[in-house]
């Protein structure tokens, strides 16, 4: 006895729903293992900005026995530090948030451009240049940013590849379903910060 077509037809049908269902936890755990995988990355960045950011009272503190008349450089110094900590504690809360991202950005990139200044200025303090803690502390920062500068590559690095395959056909369908925001790349915004602090003594 023949098979009633609706029966091949159900059959058919309940094949493609399962195959849906499988794409749909496939698509949605692949997110999570992107957005996982970006979240760690700033993980890595956020631990040598706390180093970044330790480093810097000791410099500070280092510079102000030497660079009397320098109060306004140290004092803006230590100022984008504690806007760049404050920055960095948003972002490490939720590095999904791209408004605080974007703002850690920003606030790095102020840092940098103060600690710039800051060691620019201080060429024209022999003794501080050739001050041992001073030295020590500097090319421990030097580490610092270079540290900083790849994690920073491999945070972008994971953000690319989670919005890609978040902006991709079909997964859009599944982020939008499920709230799978746009990640923000950490970018630094002052072109003279693109570059990492220059330390040279």
């Amino acid at each position: 006895m023949d098979m009633p077509v609706q029966f091949y037809l159900l059959i058919v049908v309940a094949i493609i729903v399962v195959a849906l269902i499988f794409w749909a936890i496939s698509s949605y755990n692949g997110l999570v293992a992107l957005r996982n995988r970006f979240k760690n990355a700033f993980a890595q960045i956020d631990v040598q900005l706390q180093r970044r950011h330790d480093l810097i009272p000791n410099i500070v503190e280092t510079a102000k026995g030497f660079m009397k008349h320098e109060r306004e450089t140290l004092v803006a110094v230590t100022e984008a530090r504690n806007v760049a900590a404050t920055a960095a504690k948003a972002a490490r809360e939720n590095p999904a948030d791209a408004a605080a991202i974007g703002k850690l950005g920003a606030a790095e990139s102020r840092l940098g451009a103060a600690l710039s200044r800051l060691l620019f200025v201080s060429e024209s303090y022999p003794n501080l240049k050739s001050d041992a803690h001073m030295s020590r502390v500097l090319e421990e920062l030097s580490s610092t940013e270079n540290k900083i500068s790849f994690a920073r590559q491999a945070y972008n690095d994971a953000v690319t590849i989670y919005n890609t395959s978040r902006e991709s056909f079909p997964t859009t369908i599944i982020a939008g379903m499920f709230n799978f925001q746009a990640a923000q790349m950490l970018e630094l915004q002052n072109p003279e910060a693109r570059e990492a602090v220059k330390v040279s003594f």
